[in-house]
């Protein structure tokens, strides 16, 4: 069994590729965050994301970070969003919406409804959100989200990012 070693020292906050280790040794979802863009066709627009998590029940809020610089955030802020969690199988999804703008899409039949959200099918949870608020953090935005409808399936399988692969979860019976 690997364990950390005691003795081995820490390393300074400093080594960005030390840091991105340690971050990268806590498992996340991972989800989508689409809408309808704003062009004549309206083609959706949309960008995948590993540091999101469920924040308030009261009222119902969400979290997502983006990258600063990141250029599909500012044409997705406006209006209602559609963040999808993505479901174990989905890895290639989830890949394709983090490439290039123009590849995004592409093999992905996405649902929009009238608020202009779009979801992926086959996502473990579909929510629909608007920005509650936005909060700078560092080398990222913290954007809060108010859900404003949803729906799920707690039997779908979610896709799990863990040391930069996609992992599975496996349930494990209490211990008496």
């Amino acid at each position: 069994m690997n364990r950390i070693d005691p003795d081995r020292p820490l390393r300074p906050v400093s080594d960005e590729t030390e840091l991105k280790r340690a971050f990268s040794c806590f498992p996340s979802g991972v989800v989508a965050v689409c809408r309808t863009g704003d062009d004549p066709g309206g083609d959706p627009i949309g960008m995948s994301a590993s540091a999101f998590t469920t924040v308030s029940l009261d009222p119902p809020l969400v979290s997502v970070c983006v990258r600063n610089g990141s250029t599909t955030w500012p044409a997705l802020r406006g209006g209602t969003v559609g963040v999808s969690v993505f479901a174990a199988h989905q890895g290639d999804v989830c890949r394709r919406l983090a490439g290039p703008p123009e590849d995004r899409f592409t093999g992905v039949r996405p649902i929009a409804d009238d608020s202009g959200a779009v979801f992926i099918p086959g996502a473990a949870a579909h929510l629909a959100c608007t920005v509650f608020s936005e909060i700078p953090a560092g080398d990222h935005l913290v954007v809060l989200l108010t859900i404003d409808a949803l729906r799920c399936d707690p039997n779908v399988e979610p896709l799990v990012f863990h040391a930069s692969s996609f992992r599975a979860l496996e349930a494990r019976r209490a211990q008496s």
